[in-house]
């Protein structure tokens, strides 16, 4: 049993998780691959617990629920080794308490980390308990929240390197243009913040990565995936095009030679390693419904969803982000970016009407201006590099700051888009 001098006393609300949980979720790394058992007398204590387990955070860590507390714990260690860690609860008083923990550490293995989930709000029993050696003690009752906070507090060295915060996009259908506003997201944000961004294009029959940054690399993210185990930060760094002083690309090869079926997991490591080498990565995903396009969305940082102004798009997004967020309960919902916005002669559905269904604001809300999209495109060039001044680009920019924390998602946004489809319109005159 190993020590660190930690004790809370947090609410817990079961299942709901608040703003604020979410906020400090967003904080927490991932932690990694550990097994845990859990032995818990109430529900009040399990549920979260349970909770805990599943989420994105705790994906690579193995947890098993057992209900029943100490004595159970001890009965079911005579016989089984003990994992990386044992989360036990007690409703017993002090002086019991202690006499069952030691009778367990009679079972269990040195390296085995304990924490303790009490109903006492004990000062005397919180240093009992530190210098008996258990790692953690926690005050009933506790949030999900509190459950994965203590066990990356166990596990996750506060030294390490930070680790990249990874963007995914993904279009609510094909030809919506995700791909092109991730890879030029991506480039205002190694252009204006000066910051490593890498961008990895997931899509390796039809990707456009190589094309949109003028690219022609002879390796790219195939030889990553399809040997996952030479995938190092030195391995990485040489399948690395660079397309800007702060941008590089892991480009798809972008042929049909092969099929490319994967396994859920199967990009993993790459995006694992991507985070350790750069601040930021950008995962520009297909629009495709795969295990592996789905593991990687649950374990992205942030999500944004592009789609343009109707109705299959609109039924489309409403599924994925009510998938979304079931599948990430504490995380925040997806972002949305509506694209090709005001098509001449197009019906369409308004940006309000869309966004009404889905409960969010669309983050942004581009207009249809193939001009520059086109010349961008057929040039290799990014927006920003055709044309700096395009209020087009400036919506890009904001995006840049959203997603990097700089900034929120501003309401009175709506003034300027009107101004810019305006100008669409008299232009078509």
């Amino acid at each position: 049993m190993t020590m660190t001098n930690l004790a809370y006393d947090t609410p817990a609300d079961g299942g709901d998780v608040s703003q604020q949980d979410i906020a400090a979720m967003q904080a927490l790394r991932p932690v990694p691959r550990i097994s845990i058992q859990a032995f818990c007398e109430t529900e009040g204590v399990a549920s979260p617990v349970k909770l805990a387990g599943e989420d994105r955070r705790m994906a690579k860590a193995h947890l098993k629920v057992h209900m029943g507390g100490i004595a159970t714990a001890i009965e079911f260690y005579q016989s089984a080794p003990t994992p990386n860690l044992i989360l036990l609860e007690s409703r017993s008083e002090p002086k019991q308490l202690l006499e069952q923990l030691g009778q367990l550490s009679e079972y269990c293995d040195p390296t085995s980390k304990v924490v303790v989930i009490g109903h006492y709000n004990d000062v005397g029993l919180y240093r009992e308990l530190i210098r008996s050696g258990i790692s953690e003690y926690v005050i009933a009752p506790v949030s999900m929240t509190d459950i994965v906070s203590v066990v990356s507090s166990i596990f996750v060295d506060p030294e390490a390197e930070p680790i990249g915060r990874s963007i995914a996009f993904i279009g609510a259908k094909g030809g919506v243009g995700s791909s092109t506003i991730a890879h030029n997201v991506a480039w205002a944000m190694s252009t204006l913040f000066k910051s490593e961004v890498v961008v990895a294009d997931l899509d390796l029959a039809f990707g456009t990565a190589n094309i949109n940054f003028d690219q022609d690399p002879v390796q790219g993210i195939a030889e990553a995936v399809f040997s996952p185990e030479r995938v190092d930060e030195v391995y990485l760094d040489r399948l690395l095009a660079q397309c800007a002083e702060h941008l590089s690309l892991l480009a798809a090869p972008s042929t049909l030679e092969r099929v490319y079926d994967f396994d859920p997991d199967a990009f993993s490591q790459l995006i694992d390693t991507a985070q350790r080498s750069a601040p930021l990565l950008v995962l520009d995903i297909p629009h495709v419904w795969t295990g592996w396009a789905k593991s990687t969305l649950i374990k992205a940082d942030e999500i944004v969803i592009t789609a343009t102004p109707e109705l299959a798009n609109l039924r489309n997004t409403k599924n994925m982000m009510d998938m979304l967020k079931r599948l990430r309960p504490n995380d925040p919902p997806p972002r949305l970016i509506i694209n090709q916005a005001g098509v001449p002669k197009r019906p369409e559905i308004g940006s309000s009407d869309f966004a009404e269904p889905l409960g969010i604001t669309p983050m942004a809300v581009i207009p249809f201006e193939p001009l520059l999209f086109g010349n961008a495109a057929n040039n290799g060039r990014m927006l920003g590099e055709m044309d700096a001044k395009s209020p087009i680009v400036g919506l890009v920019n904001e995006i840049a700051h959203v997603l990097t924390g700089r900034s929120e998602i501003k309401a009175k946004k709506k003034a300027g888009l009107g101004m810019l489809l305006g100008k669409l319109s008299r232009n078509k005159k």
